[in-house]
């Protein structure tokens, strides 16, 4: 028996058939790259500058006004025609697509924002803060994370530089800000009092003023009754980010005890 030479013919059979397999692959994928010259105004301009020429002469022949038209528009036309490119801009460049976020990536962006936060918040150098900042992943999608900002910070500014900070983060998409600035309570606070003295609620009162920490309104000076007093007190609950509103009315606000409170106006 044979089989050397029928296992070298059957190996060169593999390999013609494996070099035809490669062939049609390769006509079939110059088949797909296969482009056609873009649409030309050239023949066209080219067809009107012989016409006219050609009219001109024929039509016209005792006046060479259209010749002399003509005969320059087909130099151009065959010119033009003959140095453009047939195939610029057939086929234009692949918009660049942002790859998706991913999970992971969401988490690191979550992360860095959180660090941010501490860090705009945080007292001197130190790791201790008095504020607390909350940065929190609402959602995700391929284009990017939506973030929630909760807490509370001293001044408004604080608060849109946080906002401001994270937003520029790649992959943030948007910030949704929900933390509560003292300084803005405190304006809130002070304009129910202008409101309330110029109706004549608060004639006789006097040294009222107005001290916020942790969510927490403090109400100090004098009024003449009780229920100015307490009328204060349920004007001061309805603004937003209050949680406790302590009425100190009647009592000294430098007492021991009350040491230490943020007096931001």
């Amino acid at each position: 028996m044979d089989t050397s030479l029928q296992g070298a013919n059957l190996t060169l059979d593999e390999r013609q058939q494996s070099l035809e397999v490669q062939e049609q692959q390769e006509t079939l994928e110059a088949e797909k790259h296969i482009h056609l010259p873009k649409p030309s105004l050239w023949p066209l301009i080219l067809s009107a500058a012989i016409m006219v020429t050609v009219g001109g002469m024929l039509g016209f022949p005792d006046s060479a006004l259209l010749t002399y038209i003509g005969a320059p528009l087909i130099l151009v036309g065959i010119l033009g025609w003959a140095l453009e490119d047939p195939m610029g801009g057939s086929h234009a460049a692949p918009a660049v697509q942002q790859a998706p976020i991913t999970s992971k990536e969401a988490r690191e962006i979550l992360k860095h924002a959180r660090e941010i936060a501490q860090h705009m918040v945080t007292v001197s150098s130190t790791a201790y803060s008095t504020h607390l900042a909350k940065v929190e992943l609402e959602g995700e999608s391929e284009d990017g994370v939506t973030l929630a900002l909760y807490g509370k910070v001293e001044l408004e500014a604080q608060r849109s530089e946080i906002e401001a900070a994270i937003r520029e983060l790649p992959g943030v998409k948007a910030v949704h800000n929900f933390m509560i600035a003292e300084d803005a309570i405190l304006r809130q606070a002070y304009a129910k009092l202008d409101a309330l003295r110029a109706k004549g609620k608060l004639d006789g009162a006097s040294n009222i003023s107005i001290l916020v920490e942790n969510y927490i309104l403090h109400l100090y000076g004098d009024v003449p009754n009780r229920d100015m007093k307490y009328a204060l007190e349920r004007e001061m609950v309805g603004i937003t980010g209050v949680k406790v509103v302590v009425n100190h009315i009647g009592l000294n606000k430098d007492i021991p005890g009350n040491l230490g409170k943020t007096r931001n106006a």
